[in-house]
């Protein structure tokens, strides 16, 4: 737009000045040339006169004509001048114009979930930017009610849907504690009931999570290492990895430079990737985990076989409830909001998901988080 304004700037000015030339070029143009009378009357003396006359005219008309190249010459050069400086002098005018608008933008990109309660309060005069200035605090204070809402429904919700599930849990369990022997068709009953409310309380504890990392609500920020997470994370699942019979290379764990963030979240960052590896393997198959420090980023990176996937379908893993194909929805275990957790608690840290299906086979999922500004970048590896 600066560009724009600034072109429009220097045009109209050179339009104008072409125009004025022009005009000048044409009134200096003209020839105030006169001639004197002629006479009939004979005599050496007056024809010498109106000789020398006519001599003076043609030497003031050449001297009309240099006297409007001259012009002509200088003008243009005049006119190349003012140009430039139409130029200097429009990109300073629209810089000007524009700083308003600037300062909005500005103000509008630092401002996130976090700090919704901030305002641009732009001062000046009522006119077109301050308007526009106005319109956005508008939108930001009812985005800031909009997600005070989300939150408080998101903990009412936590109460509120626990409370349930514990009392039926419990009346569940007093109901089998009982002396006396409960059927057969009872007990199989009640452990059909008790793993669907272990799988419901896994999924709200999932909507919690992805609601938390979503609003970017990150209060226990502490120095992480997502070295460390990921060993947790194998040792918590040694059970399912056993039970599977997986083979596990994590030769490629590294001591990366520690990163900001919450640990919660991110432990259960790890937690997911590792659970997801663990879940949607084959019996007998293999899991590759591998961390380093990339262009100022900790890359943590985990790799699976199976068949092989449909590339143009893998980013929808990324999506609450997204799966690719039935298989990857058949574990009792499974929510479907794994991976879209580790991508809301990665965007949350100012991170990113990838997700590429491998040419041999599987899957393999790198997640990428920024190191602390004052790190070096290189300076781990």
């Amino acid at each position: 737009m600066r560009l724009r304004i600034t072109i429009l700037y220097a045009g109209l000015f050179l339009m104008s000045g072409i125009g004025l030339l022009l005009l000048t070029y044409l009134l200096s143009s003209g020839s105030a040339t006169s001639h004197a009378p002629g006479m009939d009357a004979p005599g050496s003396g007056l024809a010498v006169a109106q000789e020398r006359i006519r001599r003076l005219e043609s030497e003031l008309v050449g001297v009309h004509a240099l006297q409007s190249r001259q012009l002509l010459v200088g003008s243009l050069i005049a006119l190349v001048v003012m140009a430039a400086v139409s130029v200097v002098l429009g990109n300073a005018v629209a810089g000007r114009v524009l700083r308003p608008v600037r300062t909005i933008t500005a103000a509008t990109r630092r401002i996130s979930a976090e700090n919704l309660h901030e305002r641009l309060a732009v001062p000046g005069p009522a006119d077109e930017v301050k308007e526009l200035a106005d319109t956005i605090d508008g939108l930001l204070e009812r985005l800031e009610a909009s997600f005070a809402a989300q939150r408080r429904f998101v903990a009412n919700a936590s109460h509120e849907l626990r409370t349930p599930l514990t009392t039926m849990r419990a009346a569940l369990d007093v109901a089998m504690a009982k002396p006396r022997p409960a059927p057969p068709q009872t007990v199989a009953l009640a452990d059909r009931l008790r793993t669907e409310l272990d799988l419901v309380d896994r999924l709200l504890e999932g909507f919690l999570v992805l609601a938390r990392a979503e609003h970017g609500a990150l209060p226990d920020r502490a120095a992480v290492s997502l070295g460390d997470l990921v060993s947790g994370a194998l040792a918590a699942h040694a059970a399912g990895i056993a039970e599977k019979n997986l083979t596990v290379d994590d030769d490629g764990l590294r001591d990366t430079l520690p990163i900001q963030g919450s640990p919660t979240l991110l432990t259960r960052m790890a937690d997911n990737l590792v659970d997801n590896a663990v879940v949607h393997n084959q019996d007998g198959g293999w899991i590759r985990v591998a961390t380093r420090t990339e262009d100022g980023s900790a890359r943590l990176a985990v790799e699976t076989g199976g068949p092989v996937l449909d590339p143009r379908h893998i980013a929808r893993l990324g999506e609450p409830f997204r799966r690719l194909t039935a298989d990857r929805t058949g574990s009792e275990t499974g929510s479907g909001l794994g991976l879209s957790i580790v991508a809301a608690v990665a965007a949350a840290h100012g991170g990113r998901l990838e997700l590429h299906a491998r040419p041999e086979g599987g899957l393999r999922v790198t997640v990428s988080l920024p190191l602390p500004a004052a790190v070096p970048r290189g300076a781990a590896a």
